[in-house]
């Protein structure tokens, strides 16, 4: 059977350059990089090396890289660590983000309240897109960090952080951004967008799992979350995870290096995809800005379907797609994202999320819009509420 993968929001699969670099590192630099022996000295160059090129992915200077387990903990690092940081120094306890972020900004955020901070939740508009007005109200003297996210892993909204940027120089609260989604996807330059803190995830550009990157501009403090070693300029202690490391950095630099023509390819494959399947299959809606959105995210609603069948049905095609976030997959609510842009839970369970990569072939979307019309048609003539509908309509 045919086996098209449009689940790339969630993880990508390993690239062959990435998988060789990890294997020389595996046989050949078994040293601790804090050794000061030959051994240790020869995997601190790999370190530094791979440092040095995740930064000038991001335009960024190598001091400024500190490398994590996962782009969840890049973002609890910059948020726990800035918000007690800040806490301790008698700077304020307020924090502002948005209703659509990432659980890994979210429940952190929600943690911090329970430690007696207060958070100021944004709300977006019907694309899920914040203004930039709306922080500039929200800000307070005693604003100690602004949090949101470059671009939504659902519905691929890009947000407008240079904007923000540009507003918070004004401000001493510090900026984090969560850029999982971009880096790799879109030019990011920390510099042009202002931003203070900035989260990485290799697995989201062909890299390995279990490795991520927190960018901390020069001169902002952040608490360490863990204890016990210097590494990491001791924001991240624990013996470095070399191998994911140097995945990461061939990662981003060939990720980076293609960019604008992958991104190109991938925007044609996604407006494709997305203007057949709202002509060609009736009660569709898309989900995000229809232009500033990421260039290979393509979010549609089916009304009178429920998601999960709609993908359980696919992949008994061979094709795999997601309902939104793959960190909350298990959940039966419907997505947080959806509701904060006003869709009402039977539009926001009916939602596709399908996200393009650098395999994906115009033969592929071509299959991937016959099959979905077959599959919508099928699973329509078997709900009631659609009977409902046509009814209704008559």
């Amino acid at each position: 059977m045919r086996k098209i993968y449009l689940d790339h929001g969630a993880t990508t699969p390993m690239r062959n350059e990435v998988i060789d670099a990890m294997v020389t590192i595996y046989r050949e630099e078994f040293g601790n990089p804090s050794s000061i022996h030959q051994f240790g000295r020869s995997a601190k160059k790999q370190l530094e090396d791979a440092r040095a090129k995740v930064a000038k992915a991001i335009g960024a200077d190598a001091k400024e890289i500190i490398f994590t387990g996962s782009g969840t903990e890049a973002d609890n690092i910059a948020i726990l660590g800035t918000a007690r940081m800040k806490a301790k120094q008698g700077k304020g306890k307020h924090i502002i983000t948005t209703t659509i972020e990432h659980h890994a900004v979210l429940d952190t955020c929600k943690l911090l309240e329970k430690e007696g901070f207060e958070v100021t939740y944004l709300p977006v508009d019907e694309h899920g897109i914040l203004a930039v007005q709306s922080v500039q109200d929200a800000l307070r003297d005693d604003t100690i960090l602004v949090t949101i996210m470059h671009a939504n892993n659902e519905i691929g909204s890009v947000q407008p952080i240079a904007e923000i940027g540009q507003l918070l120089k004004n401000h001493p609260a510090v900026f984090h951004t969560d850029a999982v989604q971009t880096v790799g996807k879109l030019a990011v330059d920390v510099n042009e967008l202002a931003v203070d803190l900035l989260a990485i995830s290799a697995h989201k550009i062909y890299g390995p799992k279990g490795v991520g990157a927190l960018y901390v501009r020069k001169g902002i403090r952040v608490e360490p979350l863990m204890i016990g070693g210097g590494q990491e300029r001791k924001i991240r202690p624990s013996t470095e995870n070399l191998a994911g490391i140097v995945g990461l950095a061939v990662a981003i630099d060939l990720a980076v290096s293609e960019l604008a023509t992958e991104s190109k390819r991938l925007e044609g494959l996604r407006d494709k995809l997305i203007h057949e399947l709202l002509t060609k299959v009736p009660e569709t809606k898309l989900n995000g800005h229809p232009v500033h959105r990421l260039p290979h995210n393509a979010n549609i609603s089916f009304e009178y379907i429920e998601g999960e069948s709609l993908i359980l049905s696919m992949d008994m095609k061979g094709i795999a797609v997601s309902s939104g976030s793959a960190c909350t997959s298990g959940s039966l609510d419907p997505s947080h994202v959806l509701m904060a842009m006003g869709l009402c839970h039977q539009t926001a369970h009916g939602s596709l999320r399908m996200t393009l990569g650098k395999d994906t072939t115009e033969e592929d979307i071509d299959y991937v819009i016959a099959e979905l019309q077959t599959i919508v048609a099928r699973l329509r003539e078997m709900s009631p509420v659609w009977e409902q509908y046509i009814k209704s309509k008559a």
